[in-house]
């Protein structure tokens, strides 16, 4: 067989196992995401009752942002519902709610992220090429000092790529949602909820940045400098589990076929692994 034979034949396999998995509502994302937002909203009015304590409500609270993103993810690459389907709507709403708790808009979060896909580990157009670093410990550190005033990278990095795309208008969001997240978390401290305010919403949030940043930008593109389809992520064994790393062990996958729901990506992985493999793609410990 001639390596052109050999090319389409692989890439056939590929999209055949991609497609099983394709055009499926992924009812768990919709629940996750409405589900993780609604207990992160009832946190407040129980500990200001005083009927939950603050310190259980902080470790709720900080899987709650930790846990917000990825719904929103499917629904910035149209899993929930495609455009012109009657979930779109759907989609939509799980975009634009599930990501309150991180302060992220969602046009921001998804115009940013197709850049990542179609720039992945490039130093000057990827938007997340910023978490790269050498080692665990230096992606935390990473990921603290990007979001340092005046910082070039991180959430930073943002509004330069959505300048270069020619989106400027949706910065907007941005600053909308920063004046009224210091604005709520202002009004919580003069009305005497400071450190409610600091523990329920502003200490999650860095500590669910930096559990986000770490798990869905470095761990999968470690080290960062490769590109290509094949090359620009990987497959990996994590310590802490599939579910601990919010299912990023299989993020080749997602990369590879972004349409895949994401709890259907370890099937896809372990059905197409023997093409990957073939492939020359990253598969590490797993």
């Amino acid at each position: 067989m001639s390596a052109t034979l050999a090319e389409k034949d692989l890439r056939q396999k590929e999209l055949a196992i991609a497609r099983k998995y394709a055009n499926r509502l992924p009812w768990e994302a919709v629940a996750w995401g409405l589900g993780n937002l609604l207990v992160w909203l009832s946190l407040w009015p129980l500990v200001f009752l005083d009927v939950m304590p603050l310190w259980l409500a902080f470790i709720i609270a900080t899987f709650n942002v930790m846990l917000c993103y990825l719904p929103s993810h499917e629904a910035q690459h149209d899993i929930i519902g495609r455009k012109g389907t009657r979930w779109r709507w759907l989609n939509e709403l799980v975009g634009h709610v599930s990501t309150i708790p991180l302060v992220l808009p969602y046009r921001v979060a998804k115009l940013t992220h197709i850049q990542h896909h179609l720039h992945a580990n490039d130093a000057d157009l990827d938007p997340d090429y910023s978490s790269s670093a050498t080692g665990p410990w230096h992606a935390i550190w990473k990921s603290i000092q990007n979001r340092q005033p005046g910082a070039g990278g991180g959430f930073n990095k943002y509004g330069d790529v959505l300048q270069d795309i020619g989106r400027p208008d949706v910065l907007v969001d941005g600053a909308v949602y920063q004046i009224a997240h210091f604005a709520i978390l202002i009004g919580l401290a003069w009305s005497g909820y400071a450190i409610e305010a600091a523990l329920l919403w502003w200490l999650p949030r860095q500590i669910g940045l930096t559990y986000i940043q770490f798990f869905l930008s470095w761990a999968p593109h470690h080290p960062a400098d490769k590109a290509g389809r094949y090359r620009d992520t990987r497959a990996f064994k994590s310590s802490w589990g599939n579910i601990g790393s919010m299912g990023m062990q299989y993020h080749i996958v997602h990369h590879l076929h972004p349409y895949i729901p994401l709890t259907d990506t370890p099937r896809a992985y372990r059905e197409m692994r023997h093409i990957l493999e073939q492939r020359g793609c990253r598969l590490e410990g797993i």
